[in-house]
């Protein structure tokens, strides 16, 4: 058997989706997350040959967790399945160990074909997205680019985030400075923008 482990926010979709798998006769979801800080716990626990991931989730992101997945237990592998389809988002996931990269709008057969085509030590990703992914380029930003302008989606204040991010002023500004002008916008706000458009955030 197959042991899955889903990883997914919406309770209706994490329910289909175990429920579709498990109709699969070599699978067995042996658990399910609906958090993204419960994701290594919970394999940890299971040991899933598989861990199908989603990104944007509550407490963590499915990249995040999926980078400390890949380092705690190697064997397991990690197939990303998201509504967003990033180019940015893509790199990420394989630069944080994952075999895979689907987009939910396919059938759920696509799924479970892919969940067995990483096991067998395949890597699976979604064409259109690797073209879009390679046409893209490399994520521009700096980790802590990225800290600040995640820390700037709120409308926060140059104080707010530096007392939040334990920087000073003068630091917030030159690297919302520096992410204003990477990501080619006129402002902060333009700049999530296109950094979330990309998925380096």
């Amino acid at each position: 058997m197959i042991k899955v482990l889903l990883a997914e926010d919406q309770g209706m979709m994490r329910g289909a989706l175990a429920l579709l798998l498990g109709l699969e006769e070599d699978f067995e979801v042996v658990g399910q997350v609906s958090t993204g800080d419960r994701i290594v716990p919970t394999a940890r626990e299971v040991r899933p040959d598989v861990a199908v991931l989603d990104i944007e989730m509550p407490g963590r992101s499915g990249l995040d967790a999926a980078a400390d997945l890949h380092a705690e237990l190697p064997d397991c592998k990690i197939l990303i399945v998201t509504t967003f389809g990033r180019p940015g988002y893509l790199r990420r996931a394989m630069e944080a160990g994952a075999s895979g990269f689907l987009v939910k709008d396919g059938p759920v057969e696509d799924l479970a074909r892919a969940i067995r085509r990483v096991l067998a030590g395949e890597r699976v990703v979604d064409p259109e997205l690797a073209t879009a992914a390679l046409s893209a380029g490399p994520n521009p930003l700096t980790s802590r680019e990225r800290d600040v302008l995640t820390a700037a989606v709120d409308g926060s204040t140059i104080a707010d985030i530096a007392g939040r991010l334990h920087l000073s002023e003068s630091t917030v500004r030159n690297y919302l400075s520096a992410a204003i002008g990477k990501t080619g916008a006129r402002n902060r706000i333009e700049a999530v923008r296109a950094a979330r458009h990309n998925g380096w955030l």
